[in-house]
């Protein structure tokens, strides 16, 4: 197996730390980064030496970003796969969230990964391709309430990478969108709350907040957050590689449903619109139905 070079925003937990673990066993180099660098890869610094090198990265910090990139395209010579995996999870009512968490959650989670990947692209471009995978989200295709500026931010991520999969692809840089459901991580326990507001307590943000909150039993949380992260993270190693390159690879049984279902739903709206749809054109190209 061919050994890759590596970089990783949102390495310091989670699944940034489980890929970059991984791909550290299988005799791969990388360049990870995070917001905060915790014991995990301090560990994995001290047993594969110079194969890792670690970088405290803001990805809101625009000069940051562009600074450890640079770096680690010099340190290897070339990168062959990066993986933006940095982002939060916001939990609210649409008035319950302020103007700073609402603009903070988009600055990490949606601007942050194009900071990424315009920092990336050209260095890619210059040494004859790459891949660029990017963390998205079930909720990046079926929206969660009291999750809405995430879903945002997700929903966002979908449209901007399936553009520039298209802009890329000429100069062999391929795109994969990532989209698993629950994980045991622990971004569930990193989400940020917004203060309540009485008004939602019965409805369901307030369920959410509810289960959030333990009202969930053992049984149905275990069924609900059911991804491995050891799978998820040889899942996401894998696609990386795999030609030809997967658009998007979702993962999980409750992911897979959701999608599957939220999509057969949207096209099932699409259809029934058609009549209406074709019946807007200009009389020099409406087609009859």
């Amino acid at each position: 197996m061919a050994a890759y070079n590596w970089f990783i925003t949102g390495a310091g937990s989670g699944l940034g730390l489980e890929v970059t673990r991984q791909l550290l066993e299988r005799g791969d180099s990388v360049v990870a980064t995070g917001r905060a660098l915790g014991g995990g890869l301090a560990e994995l610094a001290e047993r594969y030496g110079s194969r890792l090198r670690t970088a405290v990265v803001d990805v809101t910090d625009a000069v940051a970003v562009e600074r450890e990139v640079a770096r680690a395209f010099e340190t290897f010579g070339r990168i062959d796969v990066v993986f933006s995996n940095a982002g939060f999870g916001v939990l609210g009512a649409v008035e319950e969230l302020d103007d700073d968490l609402v603009a903070r959650q988009i600055d990490v989670n949606l601007v942050g990964a194009i900071r990424v990947v315009r920092a990336v692209v050209p260095r890619l471009r210059a040494q004859g391709g790459g891949r660029i995978v990017q963390m998205s989200s079930s909720g990046g295709q079926v929206a969660d309430p009291g999750m809405s500026v995430y879903n945002a931010t997700k929903f966002g991520l979908e449209g901007f990478f399936d553009s520039i999969a298209v802009e890329l692809a000429p100069f062999g840089i391929g795109v994969t969108l990532i989209a698993p459901g629950g994980t045991r991580t622990g971004f569930a326990a990193s989400i940020v709350a917004a203060p309540a507001l009485p008004v939602y307590e019965d409805g369901v943000v307030g369920m959410v907040r509810a289960a959030r909150a333990g009202g969930l039993g053992p049984e149905e949380l275990r069924r609900a957050v059911a991804g491995d992260p050891v799978r998820v993270a040889g899942a996401i190693i894998d696609a990386a590689v795999v030609e030809p390159v997967p658009r998007r690879l979702v993962l999980g049984a409750v992911a897979y449903e959701a999608v599957t279902a939220a999509l057969g739903e949207r096209l099932d709206a699409l259809r029934a619109q058609k009549v209406v749809a074709l019946s807007t054109d200009a009389d020099d190209v409406r087609v009859s139905v």
